[in-house]
Parts: C-alpha cells; sequence; structure tokens
C-alpha cells in the first residue's frame, strides 16, 4: 500500500521567522511550542522539520496569543475571528472572479499597511503588492502571510489548487527561501522592483463550489494548513512526489525508469529538477523523510517498524539516514509526538 502521511513538512527556519514575530511583541513562545509538539531539539537542529498539524497549531497559537491573525506585521491588527468573516463573505460569492473581489476587499479593511491591487490579463491574473509610504518594506513572511491567507481560501472556495505562474518580491531572499518556492512556485525571484503574484486566470470564471456545510471542517486547520496543502503542484518534481507517492516504496523506479514514466530523457529529467533544486535521490529521501515524521507523530509503531515501512532493513540504517536529513533522532520526534497529546486544548 502506498503511504498515507505525505502531508509533507515545514522546515524549522519558517518556524523560527514565525516564533521571531511572537518575541518581538513580548509573547513567551515556550507554552506554544509546548502545545504545538515543537520540543525544544528541533528548534536547535538547523535542519529538522515540523508536521504541517504541528506548524498549524503553532499558527493558531500566535495569532490567539496576539489577537492578530497577521502576527503584528501591520499597524492594525487582524483581529482573531477575522478570517472566519472573510470566509463567511467570500462564501456568497458566484465565481472565483467575485470571490477574488470580496477577499481583497476584506483585507484592505483589516489592514492599514499593506495591500494588493489586481489586474486581469488574457494570460494570468497579477495581484501586485504595494505598502503605504512611509511604512518599513515589508519582509518575505509578511507577503506570504497575506498571499496564503487570499490564495488558500480561493482555492478552497473553487474547489482545486489554482496555479501559479510567477512570483516576484522586492525583499531580499529569506534564510527559507526553498520553503516560500515550494508554497509559490519555481519561477519565484527576490529584490525585485515589484512584488506580485502571477495566477492563471481560468479560476476566474469557476463556480464556487463550497457550502455553509462545508465551511466548519475547512475552518478547524486554515488557514495554518495552506502553507503545506496548496504548495506548488506543477513542477517536475511535484510530478515524480506524486507518482512515488501512489506506489508502495518497495516498488519506487530507478532513474531511468522513472525518466519512462515521464516521457522524457533521463538526462532531460535530471536536468530539469537540478533547475528546481532536486535531484531524484533528493526527492525519495525527502518524501522518506516526511513519511517517517508522520508515522513517529502519528500513529503508534515502532521505531523498527517505521524504519521498514520506509525502505530500511535495519533500524540502524534508518537512525542514519533520519540524523542526516533532520539532525536529530527518530526518538526526538517521538518525544514531540507525546508532547502534542499531552497538552490541553484550548477553548
Amino acid at each position: 500500500m502506498p503511504p498515507k502521511n505525505d502531508k509533507g513538512t515545514i522546515s524549522v527556519s519558517l518556524v523560527e521567522e514565525t516564533l521571531a514575530l511572537a518575541r518581538a511583541r513580548g509573547v513567551d513562545v515556550r507554552p506554544l511550542v509546548d502545545a504545538a509538539g515543537i520540543v525544544p531539539a528541533m528548534l536547535a537542529a538547523p535542519k529538522s522539520r515540523v508536521s504541517s498539524a504541528q506548524y498549524g497549531a503553532l499558527w493558531a497559537g500566535i495569532a490567539r496569543a496576539l489577537d492578530d491573525e497577521f502576527f503584528g506585521q501591520d499597524s492594525h491588527p487582524m483581529r482573531c475571528g477575522s478570517f472566519i468573516a472573510m470566509t463567511q463573505m467570500a462564501l456568497t460569492a458566484r465565481t472565483g472572479a467575485q470571490a477574488l473581489n470580496r477577499a481583497l476587499g476584506f483585507m484592505r479593511l483589516v489592514l492599514d499597511d499593506l495591500s494588493v491591487v489586481h489586474t486581469v490579463e488574457p494570460h494570468g491574473v497579477r495581484l501586485t503588492f504595494t505598502h503605504r509610504e512611509g511604512t518599513p518594506q515589508p519582509t518575505m513572511f509578511a507577503y506570504a502571510t497575506y498571499f496564503i491567507l487570499v490564495y488558500g481560501l480561493l482555492c478552497w472556495l473553487v474547489g482545486r489548487r489554482i496555479p501559479l505562474l510567477a512570483a516576484n518580491f522586492s525583499c531580499a531572499e529569506p534564510p527559507a527561501a526553498h520553503e516560500y518556492r515550494l508554497m509559490f512556485c519555481d519561477a519565484l525571484r527576490f529584490g525585485e522592483p515589484s512584488s506580485y503574484v502571477d495566477l492563471s486566470p481560468g479560476f476566474l470564471t469557476l463556480p464556487v463550489v463550497q457550502t455553509t456545510q462545508s465551511v466548519k471542517p475547512f475552518l478547524r486547520d486554515a488557514p495554518g494548513s495552506f502553507v503545506v496543502k496548496y504548495r506548488d503542484a506543477g513542477s517536475l518534481a511535484a510530478r515524480v512526489r506524486r507518482i512515488l507517492r501512489a506506489m508502495p516504496m518497495a516498488g519506487w523506479p530507478a532513474a531511468d525508469q522513472m525518466a519512462q514514466r515521464l516521457h522524457v530523457a533521463e538526462a532531460t529529467m535530471r536536468r530539469h529538477l537540478k533547475q528546481e533544486g532536486h535531484t531524484y535521490q533528493s526527492i525519495k529521501d525527502d518524501l522518506r523523510r516526511d513519511i517517517a515524521i508522520g508515522e513517529l507523530q502519528d500513529s503508534g509503531r515502532s521505531i523498527a517498524d517505521i524504519a521498514t515501512r520506509v525502505g530500511f532493513a535495519e533500524p540502524s540504517a534508518f537512525h542514519r539516514a533520519f540524523r542526516k536529513w533532520t539532525g536529530m533522532r527518530p526518538t526526538d520526534y517521538r518525544s514531540a509526538r507525546a508532547a502534542y497529546t499531552r497538552a490541553p486544548e484550548s477553548d
């Protein structure tokens, strides 16, 4: 059977960007980190990863602590409950175009410094960011927070991921640039004269398919879940990952066989993957890592069983590989699962 724990993970560098915003506003982040099931060893290991559930819990906890769903990145706070209100406003739209207008209009009401204007061309929809004169240059995390709130909502409303064509930002390249490329698209550039995202225009005429019945489960995990849920699905690396994910790990093909499945020459596949910052082996390793992290945190299987499940004949080999991937031991992630299970639920 293909593995089920394949939702993807998030670099601790992106977690640290999130925590830095809370610390800068005087929040003691330790209880929030503990409640999300993120153990100190994770934060201390630069290569470590957290699950989408952990990051979503941390996102929600910081928003509540600040009473600001925009994490203090605008002079006007986006009070808790704002995203729910935006969702309810957009839910009654008939089409993607109408939903986009409502979402952007709502964001203009709640934020003072950062805003977006959109233009529609035959080849795409451009969302151009502007910030109020006299305010600091937005960081990549601010741009991404704004975008993911609007984009994730739109994707959910029309029932599919809206393809991203390109993304330019005027800020400097952040430490978590690779994570942002996963979040946006491979054609992501920093240090540009203007900041904008180009979307494929097909969603404009799509009907809004969600209803009041489907909104409750959506809001349970949103918007923190968007960081992983709507990652770029159009890259060659994403196609390779989808093929591998649908197969039993023991049956994963060699590089030449994968190239045949993709109907390209092996050299062409390797060249395109290199342009996207991957190798075929790195994609397999990353998928094994993400599946292993999911199993360690979401299942009661022993570490030996998980090692076998992700393709290692010996637990010792799995331990070595896991430390190479994350800088941590598998038992550290098992400890994180225990901490998250013990954490009391907030009202």
